[in-house]
């Protein structure tokens, strides 16, 4: 089993930009933009954060379910390939960033989390369109961090840095 050619490719964009070059500037009324790196974790920390991404990929993976039982299956060995290739870039894209502003391992993880959920999405993009990751990467795309939600998911708004 190889990676899919898209998931290659997203991640060689992703690996293109700056990350976090824009972080706390912008204005867009369909997020909420955040101001400082304390608010940033604190915010990704929360668990009402991590509920709605465990809750975004859960749905996601519900509708691979439905559409094809065997490739599901296959779910866990295909995290297992991209993981490494996830983690590498995020190791890679976050250094700095950590560097410079005392960041937590937390930070890494959540990032980690939302890049392989990207992946993930790329790899059956064939049975199901990406959607909540592939929104969260255009943020990171964008130099920002996607770090929260404001309301009951799927509406309210995302939190970004």
């Amino acid at each position: 089993m190889n990676m899919h050619g898209r998931t290659v490719r997203t991640l060689e964009q992703l690996d293109g930009v700056v990350w976090f070059r824009s972080v706390g500037q912008g204005e867009n009324s369909k997020i909420i933009l955040l101001s400082s790196w304390a608010e940033a974790l604190e915010s990704c920390q929360s668990v009402t954060w991590k509920n709605v991404c465990l809750e975004a990929a859960n749905q996601y993976r519900e509708r691979l379910l439905e559409r094809n039982i065997e490739r599901y299956r296959k779910w866990n060995e295909i995290v297992r390939e991209v993981e490494p290739y996830a983690e590498e870039l995020v190791k890679k894209k976050t250094k700095e960033v950590v560097q410079n502003n005392n960041l937590p391992e937390s930070f890494i993880r959540r990032v980690n989390f939302n890049i392989v959920g990207l992946c993930m999405e790329c790899e059956y993009a064939d049975l199901y369109p990406p959607g909540f990751s592939a929104g969260l990467a255009y943020w990171y795309m964008d130099g920002h961090f996607p770090c929260g939600w404001d309301g009951d998911f799927p509406e309210g708004k995302l939190k970004i840095f």
